[in-house]
């Protein structure tokens, strides 16, 4: 009778733990939807969870203030308890410190827009944005844009910094989220053996069309990637040579952020 309770006990432990991560994998997917937020469908696509068990989980997330539907397209978001669970934690991030000058002075030389992307699990998200003066800047991605680690030049050069097994897990964890964005495991990962071969990710095609965009990996006091830094712009403002000197510029700077990192 013992074992038997201690058997069940440790089942409802892992059904429970597994409703956790159920739940966790709901509010990434809205994550992503930004504003706009996203259908339950959808969510059930990307999180290769049913759409009946999405619905209650939303339905839950509601009650909470987790999630928030909207009331003219009855598409789901995040929710302001969100924002308000962050306020408990008010210092500013060390990466952010030690990035923003950087940032500043990277935008300015070099002109067009720049971006800082965070390693979050299995996904990307961009925690800073610098529009330069050039007078055509690609906003592609807002911060707080959430995406699969795969589908940005960030993702690819974060994955292409990692292990080749630990990037095969994780190009494999977002398969089905890649449908999304129109995108292959295999083609992920041919970008990241690239990238890897290179010491740079670029995407002569960038989120959108007419755009490239080149990243650079930043490492943590450990040496394990952590950020990405970004430059998107104007196909016509890359060309070879110019890709090369921008690539410089922001290898520079990431690893002026790193020694920032650890001074901190």
């Amino acid at each position: 009778m013992a074992k038997a309770r201690e058997m069940a006990v440790s089942d409802g432990a892992v059904a429970g733990a597994q409703s956790i991560r159920r739940a966790l994998s709901v509010l990434r997917a809205l994550a992503e939807g930004q504003d706009a937020g996203v259908g339950l469908s959808d969510v059930a696509r990307t999180t290769g969870v049913s759409r009946p068990t999405v619905h209650r989980i939303v339905r839950v997330l509601m009650e909470e203030g987790l999630v928030e539907q909207n009331a003219r397209n009855r598409r789901y978001a995040i929710g302001e308890q969100v924002s308000i669970l962050a306020l408990a934690r008010r210092s500013r991030s060390p990466l952010l410190l030690a990035a923003q000058p950087h940032l500043d002075r990277l935008a300015k030389v070099i002109g067009d827009t720049l971006f800082l992307t965070v390693m979050a699990g299995a996904d990307t998200v961009c925690v800073a944005r610098r529009i330069g003066a050039f007078p055509i800047q690609v906003l592609s991605i807002e911060v707080g844009a959430r995406r699969p680690l795969g589908v940005s030049s960030a993702g690819i050069a974060l994955l292409a910094a990692l292990a080749p097994d630990h990037a095969a897990a994780i190009v494999a964890r977002n398969k089905l989220r890649f449908r999304t964005y129109h995108v292959t495991p295999g083609a992920v990962l041919d970008q990241v053996r690239a990238a890897r071969r290179r010491g740079y990710e670029v995407r002569p095609i960038g989120l959108v069309p007419g755009t490239k965009s080149l990243s650079v990996v930043v490492r943590d006091a450990a040496g394990a990637p952590v950020a990405a830094l970004t430059i998107s712009a104007v196909v016509d403002r890359l060309p070879p040579r110019r890709e090369s000197q921008c690539a410089g510029l922001l290898q520079e700077a990431a690893v002026q952020i790193e020694r920032g990192l650890v001074r901190a």
